[in-house]
């Protein structure tokens, strides 16, 4: 197995393991984001590759705003990682965010984090298996004005 940084023409493979975790996108939609993500200098996508066949992703940044549990300054950031389900629990996971925490570290960060939905377990037990410490737990709220134009907002 070989895990590399992907290139402008890995856009495609990376989408398609992606969408397998955000499928509100499109197949299009993701892979116009990551070639910018590809070629975004404080961004980077990490490939598990085995004999050929694209079998996981990940997807780190630099964030420079606040994020729950550092400690300020810029902080590399886990966006999103996925393993295709029969190369599950093979290490597959730890060798990605291995190379996104390596990335970060180059890029000078000495704090690193991630996030994940309040019911997904899989990536609780995946981050806290990995060193992770839980930082906070939120619920978000968001509230849709009425059908009346904003002049601020326009």
């Amino acid at each position: 197995m070989e895990i590399r940084k992907a290139v402008r023409e890995d856009a495609a493979v990376a989408a398609s393991l992606a969408i397998q975790i955000w499928g509100a996108h499109t197949q299009e939609e993701l892979e116009e984001e990551f070639v910018d993500i590809i070629e975004d200098g404080n961004s980077a996508v990490f490939l598990a590759v085995e004999e050929g066949e694209a079998t996981g992703f990940a997807q780190c940044g630099l964030r420079h705003d606040y994020v729950e549990g550092t400690s300020g300054g810029t902080v590399g950031y886990l966006e999103g990682i996925f393993i295709k389900e029969p190369y599950r629990k093979k290490g597959i996971g730890s060798k990605l965010l291995e190379a996104c925490e390596a990335w970060a570290k180059g890029m000078g960060c000495l704090e690193f984090a991630s996030d994940c939905e309040l019911e997904n377990d899989i990536s609780l037990q995946f981050h806290l298996h990995s060193g992770f410490q839980e930082a906070n737990r939120i619920i978000c709220f968001a509230k849709r004005f009425s059908d009346t134009t904003c002049r601020k907002c326009e």
